[in-house]
């Protein structure tokens, strides 16, 4: 029914400036302005909106100041991804022009035709909104440290090959404290297995392999780069600088994480599945949250987790494809958590050795395994209840017929 009275909002978020835009029922502008990235300036956002009688703003990003800013006052806030909005320029014009007012106006004309389409964002609690931050964060700096591993390794398999492989892992701190006293072939040149294994012991090595062994490693590796040492020296060891300083940081958001997860009230169903430990339960929490009105029913949270395959037919032709609209964030938590489950849990163990055996690819069979257990988790998520093999029928079954 038209309602000359309801007016719609669509705010384009961008760095510094946010470009707002207002319009009737009917599809007019009523009103367009900007504002700064400001306290002051996302305040005006939200005197001026209710000015002009908006009750829902569409924005896309489901988070951030101007998001946090609008909720507080009561807002109803519809996320319209990039992705959408890209493909919804075309109703207002085909050569594909871009601008902030016209992609505020864009959403906002959008969420007045198509608004019943899309749900209001559900704020979660603040613990698990601090929660996906650290979660957040410290997959970054994750990310980060093993960018400067890579870096670090192409570096000394050119000058100090030996280096490489010497023990489990470039980045271990038995790695890194040999790098700095040895960050060059010319350096290492004085050790002997004698000087090696003293030098192994004051530093406290508690690896498998026998001094002799290491030694042999460095003393039959190619020569490597020449030069005087000093260069390729300082190379690795600022690279060395780095990587001491994200595993200290990786380490400190450990920390935190494990307090933040343990004090959390939904700790309790992800900590539950199995080989989620601490950081993957926490990861899969953050992800998903806490707001059971995100997720309706089992397979919204698997079509926005991009575990569910999608469809498209047209006439006689009908195909299956790969999700590609979706959660990246919470698919990578699902996926994860999926692939490593089949090592602790003998249904997923069957499960993914069937699509396996059906000519399935690791990733497309670890996409299937966790659109099953986003069932599963989805249960006991809305029941606040932790995970009981017992109760889920297909692992009783497999049991059943093993015994």
């Amino acid at each position: 029914m038209h309602d000359p009275t309801v007016r719609y909002g669509g705010v384009d978020w961008a760095t510094d400036t946010h470009a707002v835009c207002v319009v009737d029922d009917d599809g007019r502008v009523v009103v367009e302005f900007d504002v700064d990235h400001t306290a002051e300036g996302l305040s005006a956002l939200c005197r001026r909106l209710r000015a002009a009688g908006v009750a829902r703003v569409a924005i896309e990003r489901p988070d951030g100041p101007v998001v946090d800013a609008l909720m507080a006052h009561d807002f109803e806030v519809v996320v319209i991804s990039s992705r959408s909005v890209k493909a919804l320029r075309e109703r207002y014009g085909t050569a594909g022009n871009k601008s902030d007012r016209s992609d505020a106006y864009v959403l906002a004309d959008c969420l007045r035709t198509d608004g019943h389409r899309w749900a209001s964002l559900k704020p979660d609690t603040p613990a698990t909104v601090t929660l996906r931050s650290h979660v957040r964060a410290r997959k970054d700096l994750v990310e980060a440290r093993v960018a400067a591993c890579n870096q670090l390794r192409a570096h000394l398999r050119v000058v100090f090959p030996g280096a490489v492989g010497l023990f489990a892992h470039l980045d271990s701190a038995i790695s890194l404290r040999f790098l700095e006293r040895f960050p060059s072939a010319t350096r290492a040149a004085w050790l002997s297995e004698k000087r090696l294994g003293a030098w192994l012991r004051a530093n406290g090595y508690s690896g498998r392999t026998h001094p002799a062994e290491l030694y042999r490693r460095i003393a039959t590796a190619p020569r490597g780069h020449d030069d005087d040492g000093d260069t390729s020296a300082t190379v690795a060891l600022a690279f060395v600088a780095v990587l001491k300083a994200l595993r200290t940081q990786i380490d400190e958001l450990d920390h935190r994480i494990a307090e933040l997860l343990d004090a959390h009230p939904d700790a309790h169903i992800f900590t539950s599945l199995p080989r989620a430990g601490v950081i993957r339960a926490a990861t899969l929490l953050a992800e998903i949250g806490d707001c059971r009105d995100r997720f309706p029913t089992p397979d919204t949270l698997a079509c926005l987790a991009g575990v569910a395959p999608s469809t498209r037919a047209s006439g006689r032709h009908r195909v299956i494809t790969f999700r590609w609209s979706a959660d990246k964030k919470l698919r990578d938590a699902l996926c994860d958590f999926a692939g490593d489950s089949r090592h602790a849990n003998a249904w997923a163990h069957t499960r993914y050795r069937q699509l396996r055996a059906a000519g399935k690819t690791h990733p497309h069979a670890t996409r299937i395994l966790a659109r099953s257990w986003t069932h599963i988790i989805w249960r006991c998520w809305q029941d606040h209840t932790a995970h009981d093999p017992t109760r889920h029928a297909a692992f009783q079954h497999l049991h059943q017929h093993a015994a």
